[in-house]
């Protein structure tokens, strides 16, 4: 008996069928039967389900003789699960990597419940979309489990059938069928909601809905959208045979209510022809199933709209639907007088103050548009504050990053008074990516830009011959502000080639090193140690770091490589796999890829919100990435680096490169996930050849990395005492490595 049983029904998708089936048979967890249903499909979708049968094992496919429709089809599948747990996919839609596995252990972890929810993504079809409105709830109900008697708001939880996993015994010992129509998956979600005395919540993204631009009946205006009406009805007429559940009557007729409001509201469901129609259908369906203490009210608009059905005939809803439209754009016009007008003043105060003198002891310091005390501005602040403490630093930092500062901060944040008074009088702006437009360079101010990293791929004007890359980006207003930079400060001759051809603006190049990279080169045993026990790595084990950067031929700049559990089990026994994400790509995509929900139960290490990314490479044995910049930064360890890169042609098509990341690797490069694998079981990635890529990666790209780069910039551009140049490469002594769990010196 599988585990799973995953019912697939298929009607009129051959175009997205097998990327269907890839998804679901390229699961690291394999404990599955998948029973595809051919609904009488009129294209070569039938075809591409026998394809699939004859290769592989697991897969069953049913032909009807008939088309029965996605509810019927699903029945057809259930009839013949095997499965403990019943999972259904939609055959345009596709899990993401290690959804099965999250699940097996979720299930494993709650002894097994009757329900298991899980998160979506929506993907639309020019790209994908953001998390779901479902994302707090799932993370608030942690890892126990609840029934909706107690916890009535996991009602609101997306009504589906495939975010959801169902045991086969529950679903069978309360007969639960999908009905024939449009909206079957409501009755028999709500059933399942109200009747399951355990339900577990996955805190993780597994599925990608499909979102079509054309051909998805949902989405197509007509009269079957009232077959809303007998699905609920067939869900009352249930609750209404069971007393028990009187209880929940109140609570189902909310939602019913709200999603029957949410049709109407919809210009591409219910015609404004038939739109009087259905507002009735919606009074009399509330009339019939009000019990005598009404139902929930959910408050805001849509509880409004509700009092309105007791009394108000179309006309009147219609008119008020109108105003509400009417006042939202009077509240949005009085909103942008009012940012109009406090922006005037702001500019004036800035005005002001500007005329007066600079500030000589004066530095102003940002690093990522404003998200805390980090890089490189860090490492020049740190050093100011030992050998020039006469130089006061302010740190710019948002509202929401404040709480995280470091003790001794001085800080003012964006638009505040002080704000205005510190950007008009200090005297050196110290930031790695450019400041606000808005914001002017006096005569005699100091500018210093340190960038985020030695450059890969294409960055400023260079993305003018890359028109995807550049989607969002005023390329003639960054150079504008970049004329502003007195300085850039450059780790090697490469970043300086390209930053002068990305930036064709009127700055010096300084060969300093980059200074938040003085740690690397210098530091010593204790600290990686002392990081690695921070983050629960067991004593002993190699660390592997997994860095990935973003894409920009995907929108939202993620795209999942490969099954992060399955690569952790496959690096074995000893390892542990630390993930730590471009900082664009944080927040919803950790949870996308699941590596909040891993990190709980201790698959891998989340390292993305680390606030120094220093301590993450301190901590690791070797580094596997793909194009980001991080690689020029961690072969200062001398630790190895595995580059893979199984979608280069495409990532450099759509970006630009400076070189070729695979002809000129810092280490081993891997093209798809079985050679990645196999580089780290033969052991291969720490060999010789490892070695001398890497040397010879960090003479061409590190030369000026001697770990004094942040003594060198104050000394130069703030005490005006100059500064030596950094060592030759080969006189350098190579950072720290850590092996079994401790670091010694190389």
């Amino acid at each position: 008996m599988p585990r799973f049983s995953i019912i697939v029904p298929v009607y009129k998708v051959q175009g997205f069928l097998r990327e269907c089936l890839d998804s679901v048979l390229g699961q690291s967890y394999g404990d599955f039967e998948v029973i595809a249903v051919d609904d009488r499909s009129p294209d070569g979708s039938g075809a591409i389900l026998d394809e699939y049968a004859a290769l592989d094992g697991r897969v069953r496919v049913l032909h009807l003789p008939e088309n029965v429709g996605l509810g019927g089809a699903r029945n057809a599948g259930l009839d013949q699960a095997a499965g403990d747990y019943l999972l259904f996919l939609d055959s345009d839609d596709h899990y993401t990597p290690g959804l099965l596995a999250a699940v097996a252990a979720r299930l494993e972890a709650t002894g097994g419940p009757d329900v298991l929810v899980f998160d979506h993504v929506r993907t639309h079809w020019w790209g994908r979309g953001g998390r779901s409105e479902a994302a707090d709830l799932l993370d608030a109900a942690g890892l126990g489990t609840f029934r909706v008697r107690e916890s009535p708001e996991y009602l609101n939880l997306f009504l589906v059938a495939w975010n959801k996993a169902y045991r086969r015994a529950f679903f069978q010992e309360h007969g639960l069928r999908y009905a024939p129509g449009l909206y079957e998956d409501a009755p028999v979600t709500y059933r399942a909601m109200v009747l399951a005395d355990r339900i577990a919540c996955l805190d993780r993204i597994g599925v990608e809905y499909r979102q079509r631009r054309q051909g998805a009946i949902t989405r197509t205006p007509g009269r079957r959208h009232f077959e809303i009406f007998p699905q609920y009805e067939g869900l009352f007429a249930f609750v209404e045979r069971r007393p028990d559940l009187d209880w929940a009557r109140p609570l189902l007729l909310e939602r019913a209510l709200d999603h029957m409001l949410f049709v109407l509201a919809r210009e591409d469901r219910v015609r404004p022809a038939d739109r009087g129609d259905f507002y009735r259908e919606i009074r009399s369906f509330r009339r019939r199933h009000l019990p005598e203490g009404g139902c929930a009210d959910p408050g805001g608009w849509r509880g409004a709209e509700m009092r309105l059905l007791a009394s108000a005939p179309y006309a009147s809803y219609a008119a008020v639907r109108g105003m509400r439209g009417l006042r939202a754009s009077a509240l949005g016009g009085k909103r942008r007088v009012a940012g109009k007008v406090s922006e005037t003043a702001q500019r004036a105060y800035y005005r002001g103050q500007s005329k007066r003198p600079l500030d000589p002891h004066l530095a102003v310091y940002s690093a990522t548009h404003h998200r805390g005390v980090t890089g490189d501005p860090a490492a020049i602040h740190a050093k100011a504050r030992e050998i020039a403490p006469h130089i006061h630093g302010v740190w710019v930092v948002r509202e929401d990053a404040v709480d995280a500062l470091p003790p001794g901060i001085d800080h003012v944040t964006p638009g505040s008074r002080r704000y205005h008074e510190v950007m008009a009088r200090a005297t050196y702006w110290v930031n790695n990516v450019n400041w606000p437009g808005t914001l002017a360079k006096r005569p005699g101010s100091v500018h210093i830009h340190t960038h985020q990293g030695t450059p890969l791929k294409y960055m400023g004007a260079d993305l003018l011959t890359k028109p995807g890359a550049r989607y969002g980006f005023d390329v003639p207003q960054m150079l504008r502000r970049a004329d502003r930079w007195d300085y850039s400060l450059v780790a090697g001759r490469h970043a300086e080639r390209a930053w002068e051809r990305a930036y064709p603006c009127h700055f010096t190049s300084l060969r300093t090193g980059s200074p938040r990279n003085d740690v690397l080169v210098g530091a010593g045993p204790e600290r990686g140690a002392a990081v690695r026990e921070r983050l629960g790595v067991p004593a002993g084990d190699t660390v592997v770091l997994y860095a990935p950067t973003r894409r920009d031929y995907r929108r939202g700049g993620h795209v999942d490589r490969f099954d992060l559990a399955r690569f952790a089990a496959d690096l074995g026994p000893g390892h542990t796999l630390v993930v730590r994400l471009h900082p664009s790509l944080a927040g919803g995509v950790t949870r996308r890829l699941g590596l909040t929900d891993l990190h709980r139960r201790g698959v891998l290490v989340d390292a993305t919100d680390e606030p120094h990314v220093a301590d993450v490479m301190l901590a690791s044995d070797v580094l596997v990435t793909d194009y980001s910049a991080l690689m020029f930064d961690y072969v200062l360890l001398d630790r190895p680096v595995v580059v893979h890169a199984d979608d280069w042609g495409a990532f450099a098509a759509s970006r630009g490169a400076y070189f070729d990341i695979t002809a000129d690797p810092p280490g081993h490069v891997s093209r798809s996930y079985r050679e990645l694998t196999w580089l780290f079981a033969s052991g291969t990635w720490q060999d010789a050849q490892a070695a001398r890529l890497r040397a010879a990666f960090r003479e061409r790209y590190c030369e000026f990395e001697d770990g004094q780069a942040a003594e060198r910039v104050v000394r130069l551009l703030m005490l005006g005492e100059g500064g030596g140049a950094p060592l030759p490469a080969a006189r350098r002594t190579p950072g720290v490595r850590a092996r079994s769990g401790a670091l010694v010196e190389r």
